[in-house]
C-alpha cells in the first residue's frame, strides 16, 4: 500500500462521535417528537448560516483526523516515522514553502533587514526577496495588480463552484411540475420552510473565501510566515482540529458524570442527594486552572521518564491532547449536573412516574426510560452552549502553558507565541489576527447555533 493507517486516540473518539451524531440523525428523523424542535432549528436563518460555517470547520477537522504513514522512496516496503493526515497532503504546498524568518501577509520582500550581497559583489543592508511568497513576479511594483487579478479569478471560481451547487440542490428540491426556474425564484423569495436563501448566500461566501484563500496561497503567504518561516495560515488550517477535539470530546467525557449524578441525585434524594451535593461542591471549590495545570504537569513528568510509550512526536502530543480533554471534561460537569438535579425533582412526582413505581418497575428503569429522555432538552442545550466556551478555554490554557503539546497546531499555542511577537520592533501581528479570525468564525457560527437550538427545544420559548 502507498500508506500505512494510524489511528491516533483522538482519531478513535472523532470517529466514534461522528458514528453517534449520524445514529442520532437517523434515530431522530424517525420519530415526530425529536423531529420538530430540528425543524424549528432548520427554519431559523441565523442557524442555517452557521451550519454552513460549522460545517467547513468539520470538514477541515475531519480532513486533518485521517493520519498515515507515507511509503518511502525506493521499492523496499517501508514507511516514513512522519505522521500526515489528508489536509497535510492537500496543503503541501503551503506546508513545503517556508521562509527563512518573518513575512508580512501578500509580502514579496522579508520582514527584517538581512546583509545581502549583490552581483556585482555590493554588500548591503536591505530586504531580501523571498523564496516563495511572491517569487513568480519579476517587479515586486506590479504586486497589488496581480492580487487582485489572481482574486478576481478565485472569485470566479468559487462562484463556479456555487453554481454547481445552487443547481444541484434545485434538482433535489424541485416539485413535480415545477420548473428550475420556479425552484430558483422560490429560494430567493424565501417561500420555502428551509430558508434556503440565507444558506445559499452563505455557502456562496464561504466558497469565495475559500477559493481565494486556496488561489492566492499558492502564489503569497495569505497570514504571512512565523519566526521559523512557516506559512500562517497553513497553521491557522492545522489548528481547527484542535479546537474541535477540545469542544467534542470534552463533552464526551462530561457527559455520563452530569447524567448519572444529576439523574441520581434527584431522583433518590436524602442521603444520595447529600453525597453528590458534597462531591461537586468539594470539586467546584478547586480552582480548574490549578487542578489541570498540576495533571498536565503529572503527565510531562510520566512522558519524561517513559519516552519509549510513545513511537512518534504525534502519539505523545495526541495523548496530551486527549489527556487534557479528560481533566476538563472531569471538572466541567458540575453546572449541567445542577440542572439535571433541579429538574428531576420535578420529574420524579409526575404521574407516569408515580405509575411506574406502582407497576413494580426498577429505580433504574425509571430513570432510563421515564427521566432521562425528559432531561436530553437540557443536556443538548447545554452541551452546545459548552463548546465555544470549551474552545477559548484551551486558548486560556495553552497561553498559560499547560494547553496542548507544544509541537501541535493551536489558536492558544499562536497567541502564546505571539505574546512576544507584539512587543519587538517592528510589530509582528498577523499569527495574533489569523487565530483570532478563525476562532472568532468558530465561536460565533457555534453561539448563533446554540442560540437556535436553545430557542426551539425549550418548552417555554417554543410555545
Amino acid at each position: 500500500m502507498p500508506f500505512q493507517l494510524v489511528f491516533l486516540w483522538t482519531d478513535v473518539l472523532i470517529y466514534v462521535l461522528l458514528a453517534a451524531v449520524i445514529g442520532f440523525g437517523l434515530y431522530a428523523a424517525r420519530h415526530e417528537h425529536l423531529r420538530a424542535p430540528w425543524r424549528l432549528v432548520a427554519r431559523r436563518p441565523l442557524a442555517a448560516a452557521a451550519a454552513v460555517v460549522l460545517a467547513a470547520y468539520a470538514a477541515v477537522g475531519l480532513l486533518d483526523s485521517f493520519h498515515f504513514h507515507a511509503r518511502l522512496a525506493g521499492g523496499d516496503g517501508r514507511y516514513s516515522a512522519e505522521v500526515r493526515s489528508l489536509l497535510d497532503v492537500l496543503a503541501a504546498p503551503l506546508r513545503a514553502r517556508t521562509e527563512k524568518t518573518y513575512s508580512a501577509p501578500f509580502a514579496t520582500h522579508a520582514y527584517t533587514k538581512e546583509t545581502v550581497e549583490h552581483p556585482d559583489g555590493r554588500v548591503a543592508r536591505e530586504y531580501p526577496r523571498l523564496e516563495h511568497g511572491g517569487a513568480h513576479l519579476e517587479d515586486p511594483g506590479g504586486r497589488a495588480a496581480d492580487i487582485a487579478a489572481r482574486a478576481a479569478l478565485a472569485t470566479l471560481a468559487g462562484l463556479g463552484l456555487w453554481a454547481v451547487a445552487v443547481a444541484g440542490l434545485v434538482a433535489l428540491r424541485r416539485r413535480r411540475g415545477e420548473t428550475p426556474a420556479s425552484v430558483w425564484r422560490r429560494f430567493a423569495r424565501g417561500e420555502d420552510e428551509i430558508p434556503w436563501r440565507t444558506l445559499l448566500v452563505t455557502l456562496g461566501v464561504v466558497l469565495v473565501l475559500a477559493a481565494n484563500a486556496v488561489g492566492l496561497s499558492f502564489y503569497y503567504h495569505v497570514f504571512g510566515t512565523d519566526q521559523v518561516g512557516q506559512d500562517v495560515f497553513y497553521r491557522s488550517l492545522k489548528s481547527v482540529r484542535t479546537g474541535l477535539v477540545i469542544g467534542t470530546l470534552t463533552t464526551l467525557v462530561m457527559l455520563p458524570f452530569a447524567l448519572l449524578f444529576g439523574i441520581a441525585a434527584g431522583y433518590f434524594r436524602g442521603w444520595v442527594d447529600n453525597i453528590i451535593q458534597y462531591f461537586y461542591t468539594t470539586l467546584n471549590s478547586i480552582p480548574w486552572v490549578l487542578l489541570v495545570a498540576a495533571s498536565i504537569l503529572s503527565l510531562q513528568v510520566y512522558m519524561a521518564n517513559n519516552p519509549e510509550a510513545f513511537n512518534t512526536t504525534a502519539e505523545r502530543a495526541d495523548m496530551r491532547l486527549l489527556f487534557l480533554c479528560l481533566i476538563m471534561g472531569v471538572t466541567s460537569w458540575t453546572g449541567l449536573c445542577r440542572l439535571l438535579r433541579g429538574e428531576t425533582f420535578k420529574l420524579r412526582e409526575g404521574d407516569y412516574v408515580q405509575a411506574a413505581r406502582a407497576l413494580g418497575a426498577s429505580h433504574g428503569a425509571i430513570m432510563a426510560r421515564h427521566l432521562l429522555p425528559n432531561v436530553m432538552h437540557i443536556v443538548l442545550i447545554t452541551v452546545v452552549l459548552d463548546f465555544s466556551s470549551l474552545v477559548l478555554a484551551e486558548a486560556v490554557l495553552s497561553y498559560v502553558g499547560v494547553g496542548v503539546d507544544p509541537t501541535m497546531e493551536s489558536w492558544g499555542n499562536m497567541i502564546n507565541g505571539a505574546r512576544l511577537e507584539m512587543a519587538r520592533e517592528p510589530m509582528v501581528w498577523w499569527s495574533l489576527t489569523a487565530a483570532f479570525v478563525f476562532m472568532f468564525g468558530l465561536v460565533l457560527a457555534a453561539n448563533l447555533f446554540a442560540d437556535a437550538v436553545r430557542d426551539a427545544f425549550d418548552p417555554r420559548l417554543r410555545k
